[in-house]
């Protein structure tokens, strides 16, 4: 019974203390993922629904990866400019069209350009997402709330990958017109109880926002380290979605199969991301991020020995330790590293190193298993996320330890439709 006891107590001090405005946002984003369908089918739509090859089911997610790359910098500047609410608007109901426009197009061209389109919105409500929750929440909080936002993301993700694979295999078109509802039920949300969280700022602050651009953010050299090793890192996890799904077609396994093996990245990320994120919140981010490289790149190279839907899972098992101890950790040290003024375009570069391992993760796939086979690819996996370990064990050297803000930060307050728990003593429940 203390157990018992003990766990419920872990679990009130977790999700304790944050605004009621994260809860929304993270309400729109499990409803989102709840929703997912066409990042993780979409290679199995091409190769098995469709009956195109691995490279053209590589070049459409590639263009798909291309879209985000294109509208990440584009919609970081708007989370400046415009704001958090009014990009992640736009952002939802394009993607809501696009994706369901992407369910009845036939033609080749036509479904790479919507594809196109769909990866454009898609990643256009990411730096929004992340810069709203560094907006809302203390800084002291953020681990904790990037990892709740994770763990949402992967609550949908389980749910929605057990069921798509089934839905996949009565009817894609079904697949897609579900995304785009779920996708329109969060923009609803956003509209409805999200109020703008951009800093307020003074005439001093309007200046520094003035003086941060895209060649700032550029220059900013232990900044682009750290975006540079997140793309290795997100090209490692891509082919979780785009390498996985056509090596285990390839092999006769159905989309059933995949999604029953991919689902349990989701659950594992459900069951273990709260005592996780709680064991890892006050250690050393340099050498957590390490460990999560060297599971990454291991985890998927394990992949190269399953010859089974067990097997297949249990390498799954290896790498969702990766997820679960990276994401967290990499996004609070992004925002660490992020000034206040600049914290939409410092987002939007963040996100774009994902948007172009999206692009890059398709080609390499479809290149590699096309010419050398799916055990290549693996290997591959392995060698880059130990060059992402050596990397992030390279670039940690000499980051202060403590977790203060880069310069700018707190002088800007949020609008006053959204406070701090301290300022109105806010219940941390929806």
């Amino acid at each position: 019974m203390s157990s018992v006891v003990r766990a419920r107590r872990a679990v009130r001090e977790t999700v304790s203390g944050l605004p009621p405005a994260f809860w929304w946002l993270w309400t729109s984003t499990l409803v989102n993922r709840l929703g997912a369908f066409v990042a993780t089918f979409m290679a199995l739509y091409l190769t098995l629904d469709r009956g195109y090859s691995a490279t053209y089911a590589g070049l459409v997610a590639a263009l798909h990866g291309l879209g985000g790359v294109i509208s990440s910098l584009g919609a970081g500047v708007m989370t400046d400019r415009l704001g958090r609410r009014p990009t992640l608007l736009v952002a939802q109901v394009a993607t809501a069209l696009s994706v369901a426009a992407l369910g009845f197009v036939r033609d080749p061209l036509a479904i790479a350009g919507v594809a196109f389109l769909v990866g454009m919105a898609s990643n256009a409500s990411r730096p929004a997402v992340q810069a709203m929750m560094a907006d809302i929440v203390r800084p002291e909080d953020r681990i904790r709330a990037f990892s709740l936002n994770y763990w949402a993301i992967n609550l949908g993700f389980a749910v929605s990958s057990m069921a798509a694979g089934f839905i996949a295999e009565y009817s894609y078109l079904a697949g897609f017109l579900i995304e785009a509802v779920m996708t329109l039920v969060c923009a609803v949300v956003v509209f409805l109880k999200l109020p703008e969280s951009k800093p307020v700022r003074s005439a001093e602050a309007a200046a520094r926002e003035a003086g941060v651009r895209l060649t700032t953010v550029l220059r900013d050299g232990r900044f682009m380290g750290v975006v540079g090793l997140s793309f290795l890192i997100a090209l490692i996890f891509q082919q979780a979605s785009v390498g996985l799904p056509i090596a285990m077609g390839e092999a006769g396994f159905t989309p059933a199969d995949y999604g029953m093996a991919i689902a349990v990245n989701g659950v594992l990320i459900v069951v273990l991301q709260i005592p996780v994120t709680r064991f890892i919140e006050h250690r050393d981010p340099g050498r957590l991020l390490v460990i999560s490289a060297l599971l990454a790149g291991y985890g998927l190279g394990l992949t190269a020995f399953a010859g089974s839907v067990g097997v297949f899972a249990l390498t799954v098992c290896v790498w969702t330790l990766a997820e679960i101890v990276n994401a967290p950790t990499q996004t609070g040290l992004v925002v660490r590293l992020s000034p206040v003024h600049g914290r939409g375009r410092y987002q939007g570069m963040y996100t774009m190193s994902w948007a172009v391992a999206a692009l890059v993760a398709p080609l390499m796939a479809g290149f590699v298993i096309d010419r050398f086979g799916s055990v290549w690819l693996w290997g591959l996996c392995a060698v880059i996320g130990t060059v992402a370990g050596l990397g992030y064990a390279l670039l940690m050297r000499g980051l202060p330890a403590g977790g203060e803000e880069k310069a700018g930060g707190g002088e800007e307050k949020a609008q006053s439709a959204v406070e701090r728990p301290a300022e109105a003593g806010a219940s941390s429940a929806v």
